[in-house]
């Protein structure tokens, strides 16, 4: 057997390959995705010029259509024109094909033109690093010359780490299946709490919540290890963080909601409406026993009660309708959630104009007599800036 200029144990190898997979992950997740996609950070020159090269080397991939197709899928998510969505092509195509849709978005050059603006144009972008096949060329000579027949193996792996974790594991699963900090419109999931493997991008849906964000940790048992490394560059001064999440602050219940009030609630709808969602919840489970379903039909309901109103198929709304007609109480507080959505969508209304939305639905929520309700509008009472 060909043996390279380096000779290791067989676990010296596993080590090697974890370290060069780990490093591509670091660069996807700082430099294509926060840095370039997002633009929620800034890096210097050397990162830069490193995780250009790397991602060159080790994926193939081209800056601009990475960015351009990230930012369309942000645009359009869970639409037919989101490029790589479960819910409108199924979560076996993205998780096991996601590296084919990705490579047949970047043949769109509409796409190209109307996402992909910003990136970097210089003469190594255009000639080196958009000669993908030229890098990943060049990354098997390099595996094979220092570790011999091997090295094709560890060449092997490099090239399908990204597609089946980034490509396949994060934009399929990230959308099907976790746990949720916040309601936004989107399916996206948190994969874990612990962000490492793929450089914290396990914490897809507290990035979904607040895209701009450098940081996709949020809660205290949340961790982003690719915040960690940005925050040693920014030590460093090799990197400039311009925004991360908003930090939910909870002050003493005020006596009449006033614009701080209005203005918090707005800024944290997705948790806002994450809570409000679980009193639903509450509320629903209460008068299960009431309406007599089982556990299998209560939590059919569930699932429905959650879903957006708009998203709901013919037979699906005529189920939750039927439940809804028999319970009063879940009917109003099912209703009200459409009035909660109404202060932070998109309107003409003057911010005191939607203050007074506000009051209103509080006033309604604890005269409503429904506990879960009651104790979610004191809630809202602390939100603060």
């Amino acid at each position: 057997m060909f043996t390279g200029l380096i000779d290791l144990p067989w676990w010296g190898y596993i080590v090697v390959l974890l370290a060069m997979t780990h490093v591509t992950i670091a660069a996807v997740t700082i430099f294509l995705h926060r840095c370039q996609a997002h633009r929620a950070l800034e890096l210097g020159a050397v990162p830069s010029h490193f995780f250009r090269f790397w991602l060159w080397l080790t994926t193939g991939m081209v800056t601009r259509q990475w960015a351009a197709i990230h930012r369309k899928h942000h645009a359009k998510c869970e639409t037919a024109e989101d490029p790589h969505s479960p819910r409108t092509r199924g979560l076996r195509k993205v998780l096991w094909e996601g590296a084919e849709l990705y490579r047949a978005e970047a043949a769109n050059q509409e796409t190209l033109d109307r996402y992909g603006s910003g990136t970097p144009d210089d003469w190594l972008e255009r000639n080196v690093y958009a000669r993908s096949v030229l890098g990943v060329s060049l990354m098997l000579i390099i595996d094979v010359l220092l570790f011999g027949a091997i090295g094709l193996s560890l060449w092997a792996v490099q090239m399908i780490w990204i597609p089946f974790w980034a490509a396949g594991v994060i934009n399929g699963l990230g959308h099907f299946w976790g746990y949720r900090n916040f309601a936004c419109a989107d399916a996206s999931t948190n994969l874990v709490p612990w962000g490492i493997l793929i450089g914290g991008e396990e914490l897809h849906n507290n990035h979904h919540a607040y895209g701009s964000s450098a940081k996709l940790s949020n809660k205290w048992y949340e961790f982003d290890i690719g915040w960690f490394y940005i925050r040693i560059l920014e030590i460093l001064g090799m990197a400039r963080v311009k925004k991360v999440a908003p930090r939910l602050v909870l002050g003493t219940a005020r006596q009449t909601m006033d614009m701080d009030n209005l203005q918090a609630v707005i800024t944290h709808r997705y948790d806002v409406l994450s809570r409000y969602l679980k009193s639903l919840s509450q509320t629903a489970s209460e008068e299960f026993e009431h309406l007599k379903l089982d556990a299998r039909q209560g939590r059919r309901v569930q699932r429905l009660l959650k879903r957006d109103a708009g998203s709901l198929e013919q037979g699906q709304e005529e189920k939750l309708r039927a439940v809804l007609d028999r319970s009063e109480r879940l009917a109003k507080v099912y209703a009200m959630r459409a009035d909660l959505e109404a202060v932070w969508a998109r309107s003409s209304a003057t911010r005191e104009q939607l203050l007074a939305q506000l009051q209103a639905w509080v006033h309604k929520a604890e005269e409503s007599g429904i506990r879960p309700l009651q104790e979610f509008s004191m809630r809202l009472r602390q939100y603060a800036v």
